[in-house]
Formats: structure tokens, sequence, C-alpha cells
């Protein structure tokens, strides 16, 4: 029992002692923490102290390097915009001096892009002058060649051979010189008119176009009624001859019905005997004696009927012609024909166009009309006077009390009397205008294809001309020659010899264009 007892104080004790140590060592250990950290804190502070102590020297070093870096930034600074200053103002420099260089050698390219002009000029005119000295060399040698050809050709030759030759190479000479001075004249001329217009307005007037009733040799007479076509032939035929007789015209009764057709080569005849037979059928009363007598009654009064003709004219032309004998000369002219062309009608044609003409070259216009409706009246006066037709319409018209521009208007229409007043050329303009439009006069179609054979042949006749070909009714003739025996000047030549030609040895109404066309035509073929 002691034994447990020991042994359970021995165990107690044990626990005890084992308390009592951890006690003991928790108590030293607290004792040294406490220590440690009072240590701690006085280690922290001479830390903290020391910390401050360097944060202070380390302020300083740093506010001293600062100084010195930003001491020595500013030097640096400075030196470099001391530098940048120099290379600025070097910059410069060398900016001005590229500048002058610039302009020095905007200046050179100038004058080199002038020189490069010149240049080019000069060498222009010099392939010009290159290609002029080669064809005038080539002429040369084709006239060298031709020349020792005719030399050769001399040797042979007696005096009057070598004199026609000689002539004859002076003419070629003469006339390319002459086509040289006439086409430029005509250029000059071109250029310079001042009536262009006018010439512009002329032929824009030739596109007029105005009716015509073409009577040739008959005249049909309108019946009442069928019956009367027995009244007319009358017992046994009688009526019929006695009014054939009398009045010199052929009836022609079966040709169509309800109408006889007046035949007879002078359309005064064809008028009277009309009117004998309208009277007659009034009158009622158709045998011979009767006849003769309507037929003397109607000649006394066909100077009234030829004055009303002549007023009505004037009065559709608003002039004032106050003659009776001029009236009744004019109204003459509607029985008579020009190519099929009523004249008195084609006088007041001719009087419109120079009027209107006259109005746009600011001419007087009445004056103009006036001359245009009596320059044929000669036509009226021609069976009775000698003379160009011109010339005694003028002359008449001047014992009738028309004034010296009316007589030379007149007169000179076709140049038979010199010209003093243009009225003269206007009124010759309007006459061709209105004859030679289309459709004007007729013909039959032997004379058209006789003048068109004519006009080809009469072409055909210059050595140059290759073919020859006739249009618009023989008013435009064109001729194609050969461009290498032909020059500009030599086809200008031709295209004036073959008009003249033609003025001479043809009679045609209004004008007649001659056209040479010289071309060259150059051709290949691919394959």
């Amino acid at each position: 029992m002691r034994l447990t007892w020991i042994m359970v104080s021995a165990v107690f004790g044990l626990f005890a002692g084992f308390g009592l140590g951890f006690w003991a060592r928790t108590l030293l250990l607290a004792r040294e923490k406490m220590m440690e950290a009072t240590r701690l804190r006085s280690r922290k502070q001479e830390a903290e102290e020391e910390a401050k102590s360097i944060l202070r020297e380390g302020d300083i070093q740093a506010r001293t390097a600062v100084v010195k870096a930003r001491e020595a930034f500013e030097s640096s600074i400075k030196e470099q915009r001391d530098e940048i200053k120099q290379e600025r103002e070097a910059l410069n420099q060398r900016e001005s001096k590229l500048s002058q260089r610039e302009d020095n050698l905007d200046r050179k390219a100038e004058v080199l892009d002038r020189k490069q002009e010149v240049m080019d000029r000069k060498l222009a005119d010099l392939e010009t002058v290159q290609a002029a000295v080669k064809k005038q060399t080539e002429e040369n040698t084709q006239a060298k060649l031709v020349l020792d050809a005719r030399l050769q050709k001399l040797a042979g030759m007696t005096r009057e051979d070598a004199r026609k030759d000689l002539f004859d190479r002076a003419r070629e000479d003469i006339q390319k010189d002459l086509g040289t001075y006439l086409l430029r004249e005509k250029e000059r001329a071109e250029k310079t008119a001042s009536k262009t217009a006018q010439k512009i307005l002329l032929v824009a007037m030739q596109r007029y176009s105005a009716s015509h009733i073409g009577e040739n040799m008959s005249r049909t007479f309108t019946l009442p009624s069928e019956d009367t076509k027995g009244r007319i032939i009358g017992r046994e035929g009688r009526n019929i001859r006695s009014i054939e007789d009398v009045t010199g015209c052929s009836i022609l009764l079966d040709v169509m019905p309800g109408a006889v057709v007046i035949s007879s080569s002078d359309p005064i005849r064809r008028e009277m005997c009309a009117l004998t037979l309208e009277k007659l059928l009034v009158s009622g009363r158709i045998q011979p004696q009767r006849i003769e007598e309507t037929y003397a009654e109607v000649r006394e009064n066909m100077k009234q009927h030829f004055l009303g003709y002549g007023q009505q004219a004037a009065v559709t032309l608003n002039l004032n012609i106050d003659s009776d004998e001029i009236l009744m000369t004019l109204g003459r002219l509607s029985f008579r024909q020009s190519y099929s062309q009523n004249v008195l009608l084609h006088s007041q044609e001719v009087a419109a166009y120079a009027g209107m003409i006259a109005s746009e070259m600011g001419l007087d216009a009445e004056l103009a009309r006036r001359i245009g409706l009596l320059h044929d009246i000669g036509k009226a006066l021609d069976q009775t006077a000698q003379g160009p037709h011109a010339i005694i319409g003028g002359d008449f018209l001047r014992k009738n009390g028309e004034t010296e521009e009316v007589f030379e208007g007149v007169a000179g229409h076709h140049g038979e009397v010199a010209n003093q007043t243009i009225y003269a050329v206007l009124v010759s303009i309007a006459d061709a205008i209105s004859s030679a439009r289309p459709g004007a006069r007729l013909e039959s179609i032997d004379r058209y294809v006789d003048r068109i054979e004519k006009l080809e042949k009469l072409a055909l006749e210059f050595p140059s001309v290759q073919r020859a070909y006739a249009y618009q009714s023989g008013r435009d003739l064109r001729i194609l020659v050969d461009a290498d025996k032909t020059t500009d000047q030599q086809a200008l030549l031709l295209a004036r010899e073959v008009a003249a030609k033609i003025s001479q040895e043809m009679h045609l109404p209004g004008q007649v264009r001659v056209t040479v066309i010289r071309e060259k035509r150059c051709i290949e073929y691919a394959h």
C-alpha cells in the first residue's frame, strides 16, 4: 500500500514536476519573449532611426544629385540648343542656297525649253527645207532628163521645130505661173470679198420653186355642151372652114368630149380664135359673115386685152406704170414662149427675185422689180425691129418715158450695153435663177441628149482630160484629169478654158458649172 502510495506520490510528483517545469518553462519563454520583444522594439527604433538617418542622407544626396543632374541637363540642353541653333542657321543658309539654285535651275529650264522650242522649229524648218530640196532635186533631175531628151531631140530639129518647142515650153511655164497667180488672186478675193453673204443668199434663192404651165402649139376651149360642136361645124362644114380661114388656126373637134382644141404656132392667133368662138357662142349666131365680123371686132379689141394682162402683172408686183403703150407691149409677152416658159410669167418671177435680192443688198427694191418686169419687153418687139431684144426693149422704154436707170438695166442685162448701175447685173442674176432652175423650161429629149453629148465631147477635146460627165440637164459638167500629168494650176486653167469654150460654142439657158477633178489614188491589197 505504501508502495502504491509511493508510486502514486511519485507519479503525482512527476506530474507536479512536469507541470512546474512546464510552467517555469512557460514563464521563462514568456520572459524571453518579452525580452526579445523589448530587444526587437529597441532594434526597430534603432532601425527606424537609422532608416530615417539613411533617408535623410539619401534625400540630401538625391537632392544634391538632382541639382547636379538638373545643372548637367540644363547645361546639356543649352549646348544642344546652341548646336540646334547653329544647325538651323546652317540649314537656313543651305535652304537659301538651295532656293537660289532652284530658281537658277528654273530659269535654266525655261531657257532650255525656249532653246528646245527654237531647235524644234529649226528642225521642222530644216525638214521642210530638206523635203523642198529633195522635191526640187527630184524635179531638177526630172527636168534634166526632160531637157536631155529635148536636147537629143533638138539635135535633129529644124529651126522652126526648135522655135515651136521653145514656144511650147514657154507657154507651159506661163500657164503654170498664170495658174498660180489666178489661184492666189482667187483665194485673196474670197477672203476679202464683202458680198459673200449676198452670194450665199443668191445661191439659196435658186431653191425657189414656182409652177409654170407650158403651152405648146394648142389650146383647149371648153364648150357649153356637146351639141355645140354641130353648130361650129355648120352646114357641110362651112362654119368651121370659115373659122379656120379667118383665124388661121386649126379646130380639132374629136380630141376630147365637151371641148375643142385650137391649134396654131402663133399664141396670139390661138387667143383671138378662142375669143371669137366665145363671142359667137354667146351671141348664138354662127355663120361665115358673122364669124368675119366677130373676128374683126376681137382683133380691134386685142390691144385692150394685152393692156389688161400688162396691168394685172404691174398690180401683182405693186408697180405703177402709167404708159399704156408699155403695158400693152408687156401684156403681149403673155403670148410669147421661151423654151416652153411663158415670158410674162418669167418676167414676173425675175421681178420678184430682183426685188428680194435688192432688199437684202440695201438697194431700191421697187426699181429692181420694175427693171425685172420689163427686162424682156423687147421680145414682144423683135418681130418688128432688128437687133438684140435687150437693146430693143431698152430703146422702147426710153422713148416711152422710162428713166436712164431702167434703160441701162434692161439694155445691159445681157451685157450688150456697158452697165453704169448694179441693177443690170442684179436683174441678170435673177434672170439666170428664173430660167435655170429645174422645171422652169422644157425641151425635147433629143435636144437634151444632144446638149449632153456636145458638152462631154467638147470637154474631151482637151488633151489632159480622161473622162467627162454632164449632170443636171447639162448644167453641171465634171471633168476627170490625170493627176500625174496635170498640176493644180493647170487644172484651174483647164476649168476656165472649158468654160470659155462652152460660152463661145454653145447657147444654153442659165449657166454651166465646170468642175475639174484631179485626184491621186494609191491602192494596195493585203493577203
